[in-house]
């Protein structure tokens, strides 16, 4: 059977997966995800609809074009209170959602799904309730700087693996899922699949 497709160009998701001995190649989904996330927030869907919706869309777009292999594509959004963030455009944007997200408690939803011709086989959604510690602005400034464009890749600006673990006063939540992929139900999944031994 031909490995797992990761429909992501995520450095996270990809060393989450090899870490855990999973063996899979790289084709990142081509899908307007700025368009498609505008599309379902004026449909009106919260963040979980949201997430798995792009989760799955990333999934289906890859695996049309890779006829009988199994994709995951996964997903993750910001959910402030009514609103549903995605990716910081530039760093200006990311220093001004940092300011914004300082004292308060926000959700991190994160998806993933399975799809082979097209299909979505499996899909799993993980919420994580990340509570950011007060902020000084020169904190903030401190921050990008030392971790320059990186933050930009992930929805929040933060890398909780790393020096991002620095912005946060608690989170309820699964580690993987915070990292941007629910691990534990990912491999359960490829286990179902016949992907992983069991």
């Amino acid at each position: 059977m031909s490995p797992l497709v990761l429909a992501s160009a995520s450095a996270s998701r990809q060393s989450l997966l090899r870490a855990a001995g999973v063996d899979f190649i790289v084709a990142p989904a081509d899908i307007d995800e700025p368009a498609l996330m505008r599309g379902l927030i004026a449909g009106g869907g919260d963040g979980r609809t949201i997430a798995e919706a792009l989760a799955g869309e990333k999934a289906a777009a890859v695996s049309r074009l890779r006829p009988g292999e199994t994709v995951l594509g996964g997903d993750s959004v910001l959910e402030l209170g009514p609103e549903i963030l995605g990716k910081s455009r530039d760093l200006a944007a990311l220093k001004a959602l940092l300011l914004r997200l300082s004292g308060r408690t926000h959700q991190l939803i994160s998806a993933a799904a399975l799809a082979r011709d097209g299909k979505i086989l499996w899909r799993h959604t993980s919420i994580a309730r990340m509570t950011v510690r007060p902020l000084s602005e020169a904190f903030i400034d401190a921050y990008l700087a030392r971790e320059g464009e990186k933050p930009l890749s992930s929805v929040g600006g933060y890398h909780f693996e790393g020096f991002g673990a620095q912005l946060f006063q608690k989170v309820e939540g699964d580690y993987f899922s915070i990292l941007g992929l629910p691990l534990l139900e990912v491999l359960a999944a490829l286990r179902a699949q016949g992907l992983l031994e069991t």
